[in-house]
């Protein structure tokens, strides 16, 4: 799969939990979703049985995507040509990281007070009165006649 199409589907899951990012892949319509859904739960699941991590505290700390070996095939075209075309594959790289307990909470209290502050923020209200601008006139100066005229107008614009 081309790394531009699973670039758009990494950009939706990058700095989340891994229940969050899961819930997204699996609704995704995108093609790279499923391969990527993949990764994770392998990522997961390594990330418990080998370093012996919780995977409720776990979040994608950074998901990247940069290309792997292009395959290179030939199609035959009008007149004894050929045309190429080149099958692109993609390298993802999955970093996960443990969040404690503490974190968790910090950022939930953090995420209630910007709302509590935006919640109590009195609205003002802003009136815009667009300016009424004047198109200038050309007018010929008499240096320049008849086609030389038309040549240069677009310059006389300031």
């Amino acid at each position: 799969m081309a790394p531009r199409k699973v670039r758009q589907v990494i950009a939706l899951i990058k700095r989340l939990p891994i229940e969050e990012a899961e819930a997204q892949l699996k609704f995704q319509t995108k093609r790279a979703a499923l391969p990527v859904l993949k990764l994770l739960k392998s990522g997961v699941s390594s990330a418990v049985n080998n370093f012996n991590l919780s995977s409720e505290n776990l979040h994608i700390f950074n998901i990247f995507v940069d290309e792997g070996p292009m395959l290179k095939r030939f199609r035959p075209r009008a007149f004894g040509r050929a045309g190429a075309i080149h099958k692109k594959t993609s390298h993802i790289t999955l970093i996960l990281e443990e969040m404690a307990a503490t974190d968790m909470k910090k950022t939930k209290k953090k995420i209630s007070k910007i709302i509590a502050k935006k919640e109590a923020m009195p609205r003002k209200e802003i009136t815009i009165t667009p300016k009424k601008e004047v198109p200038k006139e050309i007018a010929p100066k008499g240096k320049f006649e008849g086609i030389t005229r038309r040549v240069f107008r677009r310059k006389a614009i300031g």
